[in-house]
């Protein structure tokens, strides 16, 4: 890999190392969920629907941060979450005008986004560092301007177009199925960590010569690593279009999109399961308690306490709360 890589790279002898699976490095997940669980459950009244709202997006933002970190532990700076986030979602609502049921067309709308993230993946793999981060992006860019200049029969151009509502418009039962995804998405993420990935996504990390000295195959699991986070961030997609009855190009295809993983799972903490999800959880409760306290300009008091965070927490939120801990993070 490149110098030009922004991320840090873990020192080779821990990265090399994959995590021993205890009950005491799973517990936070597992309150997590649990709290998580309840949280419908919870009485608070009239307020009941906005906050059920409220923790559906933390849900979809968990998955796609946490997708992004799978990619990013191959080494691999990408700006292309919007563009799969946004093909997850225009792929299942023209699926589903086509009449699939939506069981059918979830799956197959997050293969789609896959199979578009191995083409583009065989194109920018020999790129690294920024170079792959500019591709990227350029090629959010050219998905959002195709997908905007369709015929509005098809997708509706740039006016944008209707999707039917997921579990028919119910927040409760659309509140458990993002937590479900979420929930898949920390199993995916636990068997990257857990398996012989871990050691092939970490030594690509370190240095691509390195790593085929000993024997990785570089673009096969850069590919890999490509594809399962494509297939997640579309399923983030797709639980967004169906949120949100409405989709459309500027906004589901935004620059925003590709940068608030990369910023929630470094505020979080890079390269681990918890991270992703705590900082997700975290910065969404942050940008609601602003977005009722500091009414006008709120973005910019959000943005900075952000910036600070990132920079006088080069771990992350994890890494504070396991300070002086040892061992590898789930």
């Amino acid at each position: 890999m490149s110098e030009a890589t922004t991320l840090p790279a873990a020192p080779v002898t821990r990265a090399a190392r994959t995590p021993d699976f205890t009950f005491g490095k799973l517990l936070p997940l597992l309150i997590f969920f649990a709290v998580a669980l309840i949280f419908p459950f919870l009485p608070f009244g009239d307020r009941r629907e906005f906050l059920l709202q409220i923790g559906f997006f933390t849900l979809v933002a968990g998955t796609m941060a946490l997708s992004w970190d799978i990619l990013a532990r191959s080494g691999q700076v990408s700006l292309a979450h919007a563009a799969f986030y946004g093909l997850g979602a225009y792929s299942y609502a023209l699926l589903m005008k086509a009449g699939l049921p939506w069981l059918a067309a979830m799956p197959l709308a997050a293969l789609i986004a896959g199979l578009f993230s191995l083409l583009l993946g065989m194109v920018t793999m020999r790129l690294s560092g920024m170079y792959f981060a500019i591709a990227t992006l350029a090629f959010t860019e050219v998905v959002r301007t195709v997908i905007q200049n369709l015929p509005e029969s098809v997708a509706g151009g740039a006016t944008g177009i209707l999707v039917p509502a997921l579990l028919g418009g119910n927040s409760r039962q659309q509140y458990f199925f993002a937590l479900l995804v979420l929930l898949l998405t920390v199993g995916v993420s636990l068997a990257v960590r857990l398996t012989r990935l871990h050691h092939a996504f970490a030594a690509i990390r370190q240095g691509e010569e390195t790593a085929r000295v000993l024997g990785v195959s570089v673009v096969r699991y850069k590919l890999l690593a490509f594809f399962i986070s494509s297939v997640l961030a579309a399923l983030a997609g797709v639980l967004y279009a169906g949120k949100t009855f409405f989709l459309n190009p500027l906004e589901t295809f935004s620059l925003a999109n590709s940068i608030a993983p990369l910023t929630t799972s470094i505020f979080g903490g890079l390269y681990t399961t918890l991270g992703p999800v705590l900082g997700a959880t975290v910065l969404r409760i942050a940008e609601e308690l602003l977005h009722n306290t500091v009414k006008d300009g709120y973005l910019v008091v959000y943005g900075l306490v952000l910036i600070l965070s990132i920079l006088w927490l080069p771990r992350g939120v994890i890494g504070l709360l396991r300070r002086g801990r040892h061992g590898g993070d789930l």
